[in-house]
């Protein structure tokens, strides 16, 4: 658990902007990461592992290894983070773990694989804001603009926090008119 706290904390810096918006990860300036926590996570990590006993909190924080490990969000290793869902979902099978598994899946890039496993997960999740926002995401890379409009409207009407719904509203704003 402490791996995870501190490879999360370690973002923290580079989630928003000086006047609060949100920078989503691919967006993220790495150089804000701190580096000295980033080390003391990943080493509580190799810890962690070399007890051989994987959990919930040691897949995540493996998770999240791979994300400060990768110099830039192309270089991360989606199939690996995918592999580690996998492990996740049938270690603690949750809505929200197989919400995170699909968007791995689709950075994989089995997109219309990502979208029917986001759409069976619409009736346990349908008032979830992440939901809509990745359904939104996966509409908006496949295409299917009317789909992704949508999907930020339900998005940014079920968020209750004004930075995140501004996020999403501008998001949504780069879609083309339909």
């Amino acid at each position: 658990m402490l791996a995870l706290m501190l490879l999360t904390h370690a973002r923290a810096p580079a989630r928003t902007d000086k006047s609060g918006t949100m920078i989503s990860l691919d967006q993220q300036d790495r150089g804000l990461w701190d580096k000295a926590m980033i080390n003391e996570g990943l080493a509580a990590l190799d810890t962690a592992m070399a007890r051989h006993l994987p959990g919930p909190f040691q897949i995540q924080a493996a998770i999240s290894a791979l994300h400060v490990r990768a110099q830039s969000t192309g270089e991360t290793d989606w199939d690996q983070i995918l592999l580690l869902y996998n492990r996740l979902e049938a270690l603690t099978p949750s809505p929200v773990i197989s919400l995170n598994r699909s968007v791995a899946l689709a950075e994989t890039g089995k997109l219309a694989a990502a979208r029917r496993a986001l759409d069976a997960l619409e009736p346990q999740l349908s008032t979830y804001q992440p939901y809509h926002a990745a359904r939104a995401d996966l509409a908006r890379r496949a295409g299917d603009i009317s789909s992704a409009h949508h999907a930020y409207d339900t998005a940014i009407g079920l968020s209750t926090n004004a930075r995140e719904r501004a996020w999403l509203t501008a998001q949504k704003a780069t879609l083309p008119v339909t």
